[in-house]
């Protein structure tokens, strides 16, 4: 018994990676934020403002590439744990994703000024459905999958997690800070945009490369020869990898409730992004200052930054992500309100200092999300003896497609529903308190249903309750 307890032990402090191949790993983000931060940030303004497209028009269509959507992000999940090559499982689709997301989410930038309205919405479309149902997909779910499959080490997922997230939001920050200035420098007309989206797509494709290259997957017969399955004696093990079609993966997602939990708060937290990168709007009429925009961006992921920092040295200290997670979240909320106040206060210094305290309260489940994903992974195979890493990671892609795409959606039902029109030099009042609403109030909304969420998402704790009960614990 008492070798067994060793062996566990050992098993469970093994160190897989060195400080570059976190460091590699988690600069992968920039590539992934290249896309997410520009595409949602700015597509809806620079098809109103810039090419004269309806807002309610655009957003119709968003909503409905997302119906397509929907139905890539398990089978991507699926190919990627049926995957067997050289590279591995993940890191192919990483690799190859990455070159359609940079051809595409140019076409989503160049919408040709000559054509007409049909063409041009066409054009988009096609374009926005290809970039996230196909390409994103692929490469996202990829991505986030590795931090299953190059280390056991759940401190080091962990890490991995908040490197990965100081580069996602460092990015955030320089796109949203610099793309307004750089555009205008480039013109500020249809061909600007078309070239800072080539600039933005080249340097994403280099950068997703090395980052793919930084880390090696481990062998299959070390991730599947530790665990056991729920029978308690490993008989599933070696029946533990890719045995099961699209419907069954699609049950054992459903069977397990973490994962829908986590589906859900991915969903409402890239809602809460889309309507703060709506912030756009609110700055350019509301505020009558649209280099705000980036202003805000500091005070927003600056603290994100900071938070993700020191994000596991809390998970150590509170022995765990379910506490860290609930507890931010709750001083997210704090800070959100405090905004709304500061916000019908006319006060820009107050709602960027309380913009900065829900920001830091958000931190922490950002920085651990990965590895909360690979205990939910966990919970599926002890429970149900399968190894579904890949498929798990698809609510980071489902996530964001519906909550991002939905969200950008929504934005711009909003503003045409309030009577806003792009191009037109004055908004009437109707606009500008949509405006409000959508910036103020929408994000407080968002923060306090994740806050609700994350108050259920113990995994870590129905993981420990099945080990102790099938005697897996040392």
């Amino acid at each position: 018994m008492g070798e067994v307890k060793g062996r566990v032990k050992v098993m469970e402090e093994k160190k897989y990676l060195k400080w570059y191949n976190k460091v590699g790993y988690g600069s992968g983000d920039i590539a992934g934020n290249v896309v997410y931060a520009f595409l949602t940030s700015f597509v809806m303004v620079y098809l109103t403002d810039t090419i004269g497209l309806a807002s309610g028009m655009v957003g119709t269509l968003i909503a409905v590439s997302k119906l397509f959507d929907g139905f890539t992000d398990i089978f991507f999940g699926s190919m990627i744990d049926k995957t067997h090559s050289r590279l591995g499982k993940a890191r192919p689709w990483m690799l190859y994703g990455y070159i359609g997301c940079a051809v595409t989410l140019v076409c989503c930038f160049a919408v040709p000024v000559s054509l007409g309205k049909t063409a041009q919405y066409a054009w988009f479309f096609i374009a926005y459905t290809l970039l996230n149902g196909v390409f994103y997909t692929a490469n996202n779910i990829a991505y986030s999958a590795l931090t299953s499959l190059v280390t056991k080490n759940s401190k080091e997922r962990v890490q991995m997690g908040s490197y990965r997230f100081i580069f996602a939001f460092s990015t955030s920050l320089l796109i949203q800070t610099i793309t307004v200035g750089f555009v205008d420098a480039c013109g500020g007309d249809a061909a600007a945009w078309r070239l800072v989206a080539i600039i933005y797509a080249a340097a994403g494709l280099a950068v997703n490369t090395l980052s793919a290259l930084s880390v090696k997957e481990l062998p299959e017969e070390e991730l599947n020869g530790s665990a056991e399955g729920k029978d308690g004696n490993g008989s599933k093990a070696a029946d533990a990898e890719g045995n099961y079609g699209l419907a069954q993966a699609f049950r054992l997602l459903v069977k397990n409730k973490f994962y829908l939990m986590i589906c859900g708060a991915y969903i409402l937290q890239q809602l809460y992004s889309a309507m703060i990168g709506a912030g756009i709007y609110y700055m350019t009429w509301v505020l009558k200052n649209k280099n705000l925009f980036g202003q805000f961006a500091w005070a927003v992921n600056i603290p994100l930054i900071i938070a993700l920092v020191f994000t596991p040295t809390l998970v150590g200290k509170w022995k765990g992500m379910y506490k860290l997670n609930l507890r931010g979240y709750i001083i997210a909320v704090i800070g959100r309100a405090l905004v709304v106040v500061a916000g019908y206060m006319g006060s820009i210094p107050l709602m960027m200092a309380f913009t900065a305290l829900a920001a830091l309260g958000q931190g922490p489940w950002q920085g651990d999300m990965n590895a909360v994903i690979a205990s939910c992974s966990e919970y599926t195979y002890l429970t149900q003896g399968k190894r579904v890493d890949g498929t798990m990671y698809s609510c980071t892609s489902l996530g964001v497609k519906i909550g991002g795409g939905i969200g950008t959606a929504v934005v711009g039902w909003l503003l045409e529903f309030s009577g806003y029109v792009g191009t037109n030099a004055t908004q009437p009042q109707s606009a500008l308190t949509m405006m409000q609403f959508m910036y103020l109030w929408l994000p407080l909304i968002f923060d306090v249903l994740i806050m609700l969420v994350l108050s259920r998402l113990n995994v870590e704790g129905a993981n420990e309750k099945i080990k102790r009960e099938h005697g897996l614990h040392p």
